[in-house]
Parts: C-alpha cells; sequence; structure tokens
C-alpha cells in the first residue's frame, strides 16, 4: 500500500514531458558516474518518461536498470525509449518510494533525480533507499533547490512565478528547497557523515534555443498542467494571475540578453 502522503507538483502534462524528456545521464546524473560499474545492479527511482534510466541502462551493460515510477501511466513511454535504444537490461514497475517492494540488500546502486522534493517523507524514502542498497553499494539523490534560482533581466511578473509555484508546493506536501536539504535528510536517515559526499551542479539557459524551450515550457506548464490546476484549485492563483506569469515568461524568453540558472543539491551516500 502506497505510503505517500504528498502530491507530485507537476503532473505528467506535455509541457512537463518536454522537459523531463532532455534529461540524461550526462546532464542530470554526472556525479554519479564515474562510481559506475558495467556489471551493477541499479534502481532508478522516479523514472518518468525513462530518459536518464536508459542511459544508465547502456552503462551497466553487464548488469541491470529497475526503473520505478509512482505514477504508472508514464511508463509506456519509459519503455518505449529502451525498446528505441535496443536495451535488453531495463524493466520498470510502479512503486512507492516510502515503502520498496524489494529485499535488503538488492542492488549496488539506488538512484532518485528530482524526487525527495516531492515527496511527503524524504527522510523515510532515503531510509528506504539505504535498505534495499548491497554493502558497499551508493545512495545517489540529485535535487533542484528552488530557492536558488536567478536570472536576468528582471522581467515583471517572473518573481511572482517563483512565489506562486514555492507556495503550490508546500502546499501539496513537498520542499521546492529540497537541493540544499539532502546532507541534512540523509544524516537523519541514518547515513554516516563521512559516508555522505555532497556536491552542487547547474542548468543554464542562455542561448536563443535553450531561452525559447525553457520560457516556452514554463509558460504552457503555467496554464495547462497540473501544477496549474493546483495553483487554482488551492487558491493560490487565479486564472488571469496565470495568464500574467505565462506572458512574463515569455517575454523573458524573448529578450537576447535573457539568462537563468538553476542549482542542485546532489549526494553520494556509501551503504
Amino acid at each position: 500500500m502506497s505510503q505517500e502522503s504528498a502530491v507530485y507538483t507537476h503532473g505528467h502534462h506535455e509541457s512537463v514531458l518536454r522537459s523531463h524528456t532532455w534529461r540524461t545521464a550526462a546532464n542530470s546524473a554526472a556525479y554519479l558516474l564515474d562510481s559506475l560499474k558495467p556489471h551493477m545492479k541499479i534502481l532508478d527511482i522516479g523514472c518518468g518518461p525513462g530518459t536518464i534510466t536508459a542511459d544508465l541502462a547502456a552503462l551497466v551493460p553487464d548488469g541491470s536498470v529497475t526503473g520505478l515510477e509512482h505514477a504508472p501511466g508514464v511508463l509506456e513511454q519509459a519503455r518505449a525509449v529502451a525498446d528505441d535504444r535496443g536495451l535488453t537490461n531495463v524493466h520498470f514497475a510502479v512503486g512507492d518510494v516510502h515503502a520498496l517492494d524489494y529485499p535488503d540488500d538488492t542492488f549496488c546502486v539506488v538512484h532518485a533525480h528530482q524526487v525527495l522534493q516531492h515527496v511527503g517523507d524524504p527522510v523515510q524514502a532515503l531510509r528506504e533507499m539505504r535498505r534495499v542498497t548491497k554493502p558497499g553499494g551508493i545512495v545517489a539523490v540529485r535535487d533542484a533547490d528552488y530557492g536558488t534560482m536567478t536570472w536576468f533581466p528582471d522581467v515583471d511578473g517572473m518573481d511572482a512565478w517563483l512565489d506562486l509555484y514555492m507556495r503550490v508546493a508546500v502546499a501539496n506536501g513537498g520542499a521546492p528547497d529540497g537541493g540544499r536539504r539532502l546532507r541534512s535528510w540523509a544524516l537523519s536517515a541514518g547515513f554516516a557523515p563521512d559516508a555522505v559526499t555532497s556536491s552542487v551542479s547547474g542548468w543554464c539557459y542562455a542561448t536563443d534555443e535553450e531561452r525559447a524551450w525553457w520560457s516556452g515550457l514554463w509558460a504552457d506548464r503555467t496554464l495547462a498542467s497540473t501544477y496549474a490546476e493546483r495553483a487554482t484549485e488551492g487558491g493560490h492563483a487565479t486564472p488571469a494571475e496565470l495568464r500574467r506569469i505565462s506572458d512574463a515568461w515569455r517575454e523573458w524568453g524573448r529578450r537576447e540578453d535573457g539568462w537563468f540558472a538553476m542549482v542542485h543539491g546532489e549526494i553520494l551516500c556509501r551503504v
């Protein structure tokens, strides 16, 4: 039975998957890649449309990867990604990170990208991730920190976007500043301080193509996604306010001097 108490803020609208399918092991899990060995058995939690999962499977040709997702609907796309790449060492399952349906000491690596900021009990999630990891194995987690997001120029309405997103995410039971909390959560989950390696990396959008893509997906997400529904149904914003925020994103995207950066916290935890 699921123990999840939080609501996933973004949902799986096309504007969300436009972002998720851009993610690769190289741009989203670089801090982990040097630790991988060809024989490893990996659990990829919150795999979404499976692009990172497929990359990990290609990096462990003598091992296997299980992509786990709480929302079953997106797994059809994940399976298609793996099939298109001809990968035979990857499969997908539905599950809850708070109560993983695997025995103790099952995986060499348990990985979660942009997951703990959205769950109801990230410490319990890490306890479960640790439980199913073999002694000597790795728990690897990377999460964004919305509180550190920054951009130029200061287009009217962008500050309102960040304030709204933070309020909606917290109301949904998440922690939108989760990136900065990862080490604290890991220690609370029972990892020894010297077993946790902390790092930081980021994404930056500044070229014409990057700005158009990033601003477009957020402009669309603000109007037509689970996030938009939660914002209005929760009384956090009116449709008119969402329209103004969407327009602000499009205005920022047209600026030749536009620049946007987002920081991610990372942890590698030795079991």
